[in-house]
C-alpha cells in the first residue's frame, strides 16, 4: 500500500503539468484503506526505481519510460545534448547569468533553485493577479475561515443522503491522510505533498502538511472531493513528485524515513474516491424534460414545466407556456412537488392543462421511475376524512405551524390541506401533502412540543386552546395513529452549520444554522437574518446540503447578510403590511410575519425553549393527549 511514497528532494525535482487519468479500481471499501509499509519504496528521483529525474532538462518522470540503459534522460534529444561535464557546467552558468568557467562546478545546485524559486515567485505572483480579478467571489465568503473564526460545527456529509457521496462517505474523518498539491513550494511546476485532515466540515476539510506537527501557520482548507485531492499512492502510480514544504524541507535529512515512520497504519481515501464522486453527481434528470410541478401561483394545481437546467440535482423548471423562459421553478430532483406526466389524473388532483396541444420539438416526458417514491398506504380501513383538523406547516409561510383541516381526500394517500382562517374562497391556496408527509402532525402536537401553534386568522378567543376549537367549529381531530412517527436517527445536532435552500425564494441557497431539533422536524436559520425569517424543514429534505455543497456543484452560494442588508429589510418590512401571497415563491424573505402582525394585536408567543427538543431519534412524548 505504501509502494510509491517518496520525497523528492526540492533542490532537484520539478514536475510535468500534464494531467494523467487515474488506473481502474476496485469498488469502494466499507472502510478506508490502512496505509502499510511493505518495504517496496520507491528511491529519490535520481535513485534505481520509481522516480527518475533528466540530468539534462530536469524534468521529473517515471523511471521506466527514461532513454539509455541507466535511464538519465527523459528523450532522445536530452540524451544527445548531454556531452560532457563542461556542457552541464555552461548550463548552469547561463543560469546564473555568468559565462561559463573551469571553476563551474557540476553538481553546484543552489544558484539553480535560486533562480527556479525567482521564477517561482514572479508565477505566483501572476497567478495571484489573474485569481484576485477572476476566483474571489463578490461577497468575498469563505466557509473555512467563517467556521475557524467562530469554532464553528458542521453536519456531516452522512446525514444528507441525496447529496453526492451522502451514501458512501464512509470513515472519512480527522487523521485521514491525502496527497495534496504542496503551495508552500518554490518550484514553478505543481508538486504534491502529504497531508493530515485536522478538522471536516461537510465536504470541506482543514488540512496540515507532514511534518508540521502541532505547527498550524499554514493550516489550508480544501474540498475533499475536489480534483486536487488524491488518496495516498497516486503520486507514485501518476508519476507526481512528492516535495516537502519549503519551510520544514531541512527538519529532517531522511524524509523517506519519516514518511515511512508517519503513514504506516494511517488512513487514507479509498482508491477509487474520485471515482465515486463523479459517479455520485451523475443526475437522471436531463434538460427537455417534461413533469408535473406546484403551480407557484395557485398551488392547488399542477402545471407541466421543462427541464431547462440541471445543477447538483437541482432543477430549474420552465413552465411550459412561459414565451420568454422567465417563468420558473426550482426545485431538486427528489422534491415532493415534482411529478411525471399523468399524476395528476390518476389520483384526482387539480391540473392546469396548458394551451400548447403539441409538444415541442425535442421535449419529452421523464420516465416515472425517476422520481421520488411515497411510503404506500391503506385507506381501507380507519383513514382521513374530509373536514378532519391538524396541525400543519404553511407552505406560504414556512416559519410557522397552522391549524389546519382536511379539505379533500385523494388518491394514493394524498390529502388537500388547507390553513385555517385564511383560505381563498375557491380553494385556489390549498396545497397537497401525502398522509405520510413529515409536514403534518396530529391535534396538539406543538404544545407538548413547546412550538408556537399559529391560530386560525381573526380567532379571538386566545391563547388557542383545540378543546375549546374543535368544540366551536363541530368538527375532529384526524386520529394520531394515522401521521408518520417515524424517526430516523438523522445525525444533526443544535448549532451545526449546513447550506439550506431558502423556499421562499428556492432559487437561493444560504449559509445556514439548525436552531431548534423536535423529533425529525429541524428549525433552520439563515445565518445574518431575523428568526422570523427561520423555515421549519424535515430532517431528509432534498433542500439541505452540506457545508461545500454549492462550491462541489458550481452552485451560488449566499453569504451571511450584512448588517446594512438586514437593517433595510428590516424597515422595509415595517413599513409595509404584509398579506399571503399566493404565489409559492415569494420575495426574499419578505413573508414571514404576516400573520404576527395580523393575529396577535400586542400578545406575545414565544417558544419554550428546551424541554422538547430532540437531537435524534428516541422515546420522548411525541403527541399530546386530546382532551375528553
Amino acid at each position: 500500500m505504501f509502494d510509491g511514497y517518496d520525497s523528492c528532494s526540492e533542490d532537484t525535482s520539478s514536475s510535468s503539468s500534464s494531467d494523467e487519468s487515474e488506473e481502474e479500481v476496485a469498488p469502494l471499501p466499507s472502510s478506508l484503506p490502512i496505509i502499510k509499509n511493505n518495504g517496496q519504496v520507491y528511491t529519490y528521483p535520481d535513485g534505481k526505481s520509481g522516480m527518475a529525474t533528466c540530468e539534462m532538462c530536469g524534468m521529473v518522470g517515471v523511471r521506466d519510460a527514461f532513454y539509455s540503459k541507466t535511464k538519465r534522460f527523459c528523450s532522445v534529444s536530452c540524451s544527445r545534448s548531454y556531452s560532457s561535464n563542461s556542457k552541464k557546467a555552461s548550463i548552469l552558468a547561463r543560469l546564473q547569468g555568468k559565462p561559463p568557467t573551469k571553476k563551474a562546478k557540476v553538481l553546484q545546485k543552489q544558484p539553480l533553485v535560486a533562480k527556479l524559486a525567482a521564477y517561482a515567485q514572479y508565477q505566483a505572483t501572476l497567478q495571484n493577479q489573474v485569481k484576485t480579478k477572476t476566483a474571489v467571489p463578490v461577497e468575498g465568503f469563505s466557509w473555512g475561515n467563517y467556521i475557524t473564526s467562530n469554532n464553528l460545527t458542521a453536519a456531516p456529509v452522512t446525514c444528507f443522503k441525496h447529496a453526492p457521496m451522502g451514501t458512501c462517505w464512509g470513515d472519512i474523518s480527522e487523521g485521514v491522510r491525502v496527497e495534496v498539491p504542496n503551495t508552500d513550494c518554490s518550484l514553478p511546476t505543481k508538486v504534491f505533498w502529504i497531508a493530515g485532515i485536522v478538522k471536516l466540515a461537510g465536504y470541506n476539510a482543514l488540512l496540515r502538511y507532514e511534518g508540521f506537527e502541532n505547527d498550524s501557520s499554514i493550516d489550508f482548507w480544501c474540498n475533499v472531493c475536489g480534483s486536487d485531492i488524491h488518496p495516498v499512492g497516486w503520486c507514485a502510480t501518476s508519476g507526481k513528485p512528492l516535495v516537502p514544504p519549503r519551510t520544514i524541507q531541512h527538519k529532517y535529512t531522511n524524509w523517506k524515513a519519516f514518511l515511512v515512520k508517519r503513514l504506516t497504519g494511517a488512513k487514507t481515501l479509498p482508491p477509487d474516491f474520485s471515482q465515486k464522486v463523479s459517479e455520485s453527481m451523475q443526475y437522471p434528470f436531463k434538460p427537455s424534460m417534461r413533469v408535473e410541478v406546484v403551480d407557484k401561483t395557485h398551488l392547488c394545481r399542477t402545471r407541466v414545466a421543462v427541464v431547462d437546467s440541471v445543477i447538483g440535482g437541482r432543477l430549474r423548471l420552465v413552465y411550459e407556456e412561459s414565451e420568454d423562459k422567465n417563468d420558473d421553478f426550482w426545485c431538486h430532483m427528489y422534491s415532493p412537488l415534482i411529478h411525471h406526466i399523468g399524476w395528476s389524473r390518476s389520483i384526482g388532483h387539480r391540473f392546469k392543462r396548458s394551451d400548447i396541444t403539441k409538444k415541442q420539438d425535442g421535449h419529452y416526458d421523464a420516465p416515472p421511475h425517476l422520481f421520488a417514491r411515497v411510503k404506500e398506504v391503506d385507506p381501507s380501513g380507519e383513514w382521513f376524512k374530509e373536514g378532519m383538523k391538524l396541525e400543519a406547516i404553511d407552505p406560504l409561510n414556512l416559519s410557522a405551524i397552522c391549524v389546519a383541516t382536511i379539505r379533500k381526500v385523494l388518491a394514493d394517500g394524498y390529502l388537500m390541506i388547507g390553513i385555517d382562517g385564511s383560505e381563498a374562497a375557491d380553494g385556489s391556496d390549498w396545497f397537497c401533502y401525502h398522509a405520510t408527509s413529515p409536514s403534518i402532525f396530529p391535534v396538539g402536537f406543538c404544545e407538548i412540543n413547546a412550538i408556537e401553534l399559529t391560530p386560525p386568522r381573526g380567532y379571538a378567543k386566545l391563547p388557542f386552546k383545540w378543546f375549546d376549537y374543535l368544540r366551536e367549529t363541530d368538527s375532529i381531530a384526524a386520529p394520531v395513529k394515522l401521521f408518520n412517527k417515524e424517526v430516523p436517527n438523522h445525525g444533526f445536532h443544535i448549532r451545526m452549520k449546513l447550506e439550506a435552500v431558502d423556499l421562499m425564494e428556492p432559487r437561493l441557497v444560504c449559509v445556514a444554522t439548525v436552531t431548534r431539533i423536535i423529533h425529525r422536524l429541524l428549525r433552520i436559520h439563515f445565518d445574518g437574518w431575523e428568526e422570523e425569517y427561520d423555515q421549519w424543514v424535515d430532517c431528509e429534505s432534498p433542500d439541505l446540503y452540506p457545508v461545500g455543497w454549492c462550491q462541489l456543484t458550481g452552485y451560488q452560494l449566499q453569504p451571511p447578510a450584512p448588517q446594512t442588508a438586514r437593517d433595510s429589510q428590516s424597515s422595509s418590512s415595517k413599513q409595509k403590511k404584509k398579506a399571503k401571497s399566493q404565489q409559492y415563491k415569494g420575495h426574499k424573505k419578505m413573508t414571514s410575519l404576516q400573520l404576527k402582525e395580523e393575529l396577535l394585536d400586542g400578545e406575545e408567543y414565544n417558544f419554550l425553549q428546551g424541554a422538547s427538543d430532540q437531537e435524534s431519534n428516541g422515546s420522548a412524548s411525541y403527541y399530546i393527549k386530546q382532551e375528553p
